[in-house]
């Protein structure tokens, strides 16, 4: 929730509502209501034509909060079944994400056009700026021939009216891969082909019409049939809340799970291990290498950039060490991550050690769902400490600066970090031409964030990220340095 806003509004109703269907005596019964519920009978209609599409659009975005793919929706099929499946699955779906063709709003195509504010001056700026001879005079207007134009908004920079603009769909205009498209009906359609699992399209997509398939009902069934469950904070959890991770982490214990642990633990794993891992690989001769906590990343090296794929850590993620720490420490448990996006659910589905994913979004709903006061909640003891570069993780820096002190005592080797603040096409380009060349010409390590900020930028944060990051500095200088902290590596 970068920007409250009335779709991340409407997604949260939904989800406590859910939520509180759980906890109440029918939970099918009453999940199947919230429609109507939510929209009754001469209610005031708030954004569709009428009640009844309202309710479709409600009833779908049910079906994604209860795990389920809204692509495969029966209209006929009652969301009492659909509720009552969750209920009995053992296995979760494949796909991460589910787009609500109702509520798309099917945009126009991107494009750039020239507007009624064209003068059909004489110098012709727009004309001479593109390369293209994309640009035309017709009856005293400048037009730009969509077949032709490249999009490189020379002609925008040129005009001294501002009379051209560009009419961008916010769902595909933020996808880093050109992964989500329209289909032949103008509505929004995700290749899964080409999806990295960033989630930008969750986050910015004015209608909330692209929407992450929740676990939280698989969760809460599993603690409420006494399973132990273990919750994997990410350290970019600091300052979701308006409360301290031990409050935050008590909260959990409150609900029902068995323990928690800092996913920092595992962050400080990951430094000492990849600073060993770029030392090998600058002994050998490499030039560079990346290193990156997300899932996104991996998957644009595979899907797109395999080129890159001799640059990049063999390294685990943090969650990844953090699940094995689980796995070790309760041996019969069921872990659980609670992070800041939809990436570490595509990685969660690859690792054995990864039971399930929850966002901050919707442990921040359980939360409310329950009415619980965390102000009152008692301050959670970890049983380990991470260290403060391990609670930097989540911040852009974080990660090659924890690299670079876990390997600081080494005088042969010397790091240079190179950051990449964001995935987009800009930066894909860069990283593709570095590898094509071999060798960054700046620098030796590359950091890739693939959200702008680092974690605190994620699709499913609730806070802002200034706020959020100021929020982990603190936390974070509170520890001891990687260097005075014992990182137990098997």
């Amino acid at each position: 929730m970068q920007n409250p806003n009335n779709t991340t509004e409407l997604k949260k109703e939904i989800l406590v509502r859910l939520i509180k269907a759980f906890y109440s005596d029918d939970f099918a019964k009453t999940a199947d209501k919230i429609p109507f519920d939510m929209r009754p009978k001469n209610a005031e209609i708030p954004y569709r034509c009428c009640i009844y599409k309202e309710r479709a659009i409600l009833r779908q975005r049910v079906i994604a909060s209860l795990g389920h793919n809204v692509e495969s929706d029966d209209e006929m099929k009652p969301l009492y079944n659909y509720a009552q499946e969750a209920m009995q699955r053992e296995n979760l779906e494949e796909d991460i994400l589910t787009v609500i063709d109702t509520a798309c709003h099917g945009c126009v195509p991107n494009r750039i056009y020239v507007t009624d504010l064209c003068q059909n001056c004489v110098a012709k700026p727009c004309i001479n700026s593109c390369h293209f001879n994309a640009i035309s005079s017709i009856n005293g207007k400048s037009v730009i021939d969509g077949n032709k134009c490249k999009g490189c908004m020379k002609c925008m920079q040129a005009c001294p009216y501002n009379a051209i603009a560009k009419i961008i769909v916010p769902c595909e205009n933020s996808c880093p891969t050109k992964a989500i498209h329209k289909n032949e009906h103008g509505h929004a359609e995700i290749d899964f082909s080409k999806c990295i699992g960033c989630g930008a399209c969750v986050a910015t997509c004015p209608f909330g019409a692209v929407h992450e398939k929740s676990q939280v009902i698989d969760v809460l069934r599993k603690i409420k049939e006494g399973k132990k469950l273990v919750a994997m904070l990410a350290p970019s959890v600091v300052g979701q809340i308006p409360f301290s991770i031990n409050k935050i982490a008590q909260a959990l214990i409150d609900i029902g799970f068995y323990k928690v642990i800092e996913v920092a633990r595992g962050a400080d794993i990951t430094a000492v291990n990849e600073a060993k891992d770029f030392k090998e690989r600058m002994e050998r001769g490499d030039k560079f290498m990346t290193t990156s906590c997300c899932a996104s990343y991996k998957e644009l090296v595979r899907n797109h950039v395999p080129e890159l794929a001799p640059f990049v850590s063999d390294t685990l993620t943090p969650m990844a060490y953090t699940a094995e720490i689980a796995k070790k420490e309760v041996p019969d448990c069921l872990s659980v991550f609670i992070g800041p996006c939809v990436a570490k659910r595509k990685e969660g589905q690859f690792d054995k050690n990864v039971d399930f994913v929850m966002s901050f979004e919707e442990m921040d709903d359980i939360f409310t769902a329950l009415e619980l006061d965390l102000s009152k909640c008692k301050d959670y003891e970890f049983d380990v400490a991470a260290s403060k570069e391990g609670r930097n993780f989540a911040i852009t820096g974080g990660v090659a600066n924890s690299v670079k002190v876990a390997s600081d005592d080494d005088d042969a080797v010397k790091i240079s970090p190179i950051l990449i603040n964001g995935l987009d096409v800009k930066s894909i380009r860069e990283l593709k031409s570095w590898a094509k060349n071999g060798e960054c010409p700046e620098g030796n390590l590359v950091e890739v964030m693939t959200c702008e900020g680092g974690c605190v930028g994620g699709s499913s944060c609730v806070s802002n990220k200034r706020t959020a990051t100021k929020c982990i500095q603190q936390y974070a200088a509170e520890g001891k340095s990687l260097k005075d902290t014992p990182v137990k590596i098997d």
